[in-house]
């Protein structure tokens, strides 16, 4: 019988019954670096934490389990994960990538993919006619779904089909949804993306990343490249993620909860030009999003009338901060252009929709009253300042 996701955030169905550990309900840190032999031959199951942990190990079956994976890797950060993903690659490989990407995983694939002679197809896969870029040293497909910041929605069974067809990869970061409201892995997916330090982490206190497989042939090559390149996730960093995990489906669902009453108040004023956000039905994602999601998130991209009016919010928030990254149990606001994609050529930033007037919020799990009166205040006071 299944388990429900919000039991498997808390139980591995392999431990129940269990006393191991002492009986520890919180899984230990093992705060070690290697471990002692009772001779040759006569291994613990460990040897070294670079090649494992067991508290690393006891996180990566959860979050497999969460993904409906068959194998899971923790990494020190979600551009760590990235960066060892690209080693499947050789000099002369073509990816077809979607154009709205994390401004992190644009600097990697531009500044140091393109180096070692992988090429890119930067493409709206959400719109475009993906099959169409497909060559013969294409080896993979690499999409966000929602991206960030735009939020477009690519339907992942039909890319799925496509990469089956064709003998691709398909690999889908999956950070702006986490495994509670979608698993890729289910519709097509080769490889799932996390920045572990977003909602599974949930806290804003640790980075983490993660990939996940249900392949054999990947978990083995997973196995030996992070044994090789040590971007392992640390005992004690691996211990806070587990935490935040068992929180994940509550602070998910409220998150949602109150990320929909933001958009819906945001519709409704007079300086917002554009709000996006996937649980709209205006959005063009909507539907792909009801038939591949349980639930559409809490991150919300906006457009304000002029720069200086998005700049003001910036600075007049107080509860709400003004700071990157997102996934937290604190609602966060963030400046694309100078923030997360701050690295990213202007006019890339322009083609893809984000101008100096764009705003993302990461909706946290405050009192959605208060957050709305914060809103309602910060506008107010800019709107009077501006007519004043």
């Amino acid at each position: 019988m299944s388990r429900g996701i919000e039991t498997k955030c808390l139980h591995l169905e392999e431990d129940e019954g269990c006393s191991s550990n002492y009986g520890a309900v919180s899984y230990p840190i093992y705060q070690t670096a290697t471990y002692a032999h009772l001779g040759v031959g006569k291994s613990t199951g460990y040897d070294y934490s670079r090649l494992q942990n067991p508290t690393r190990k006891h996180l990566e079956k959860v979050v497999a389990s969460l993904e409906n994976g068959l194998d899971a890797l923790a990494f020190a950060s979600g551009m760590a994960a990235i960066t060892l993903m690209m080693e499947l690659f050789h000099p002369g490989d073509h990816l077809i990538v979607d154009a709205d990407l994390y401004g992190g995983t644009i600097r990697l694939f531009h500044n140091v993919s393109e180096k070692n002679g992988i090429t890119f197809s930067s493409i709206d896969c959400y719109r475009e006619d993906v099959e169409s870029y497909i060559n013969e040293n294409t080896r993979a497909i690499y999409i966000e779904t929602p991206t960030n910041p735009m939020m477009h929605v690519t339907d992942i069974e039909a890319l799925g089909k496509i990469t089956k067809k064709h003998n691709l990869l398909l690999i889908v970061d999956n950070t702006f949804l986490s495994p509670y409201f979608q698993n890729p892995l289910d519709f097509g997916a080769d490889i799932v993306v996390h920045s572990g330090t977003k909602y599974l982490g949930g806290h804003n206190d640790t980075l983490a990343g993660f990939l996940v497989t249900n392949r054999e042939d990947i978990s083995e090559k997973f196995r030996f490249l992070i044994k090789t390149t040590g971007a392992g996730l640390a005992p004690f960093d691996s211990w806070l993620i587990l935490r935040g995990i068992k929180t994940l489906g509550i602070r998910m669902e409220r998150s949602q909860q109150n990320a929909a009453a933001i958009a819906n108040w945001l519709k409704e004023q007079n300086a917002v030009t554009k709000v996006i956000y996937p649980g709209l039905p205006t959005h063009p994602g909507y539907e792909i999003m009801k038939k591949q999601a349980r639930g559409f998130g809490a991150m919300i991209t906006f457009q304000v009338k002029t720069r200086e009016f998005a700049l003001a919010i910036l600075e007049k928030v107080r509860m709400i901060k003004f700071a990157e990254s997102l996934g937290g149990v604190e609602t966060l606001i963030t400046y694309p252009t100078t923030q997360t994609h701050g690295d990213v050529p202007e006019e890339i930033r322009e083609k893809n929709g984000i101008t100096d007037s764009t705003l993302r919020l990461s909706v946290g799990i405050e009192n959605v009253k208060d957050l709305l009166d914060e809103l309602d205040n910060v506008f107010r006071e800019i709107e009077g300042e501006l007519h004043g």
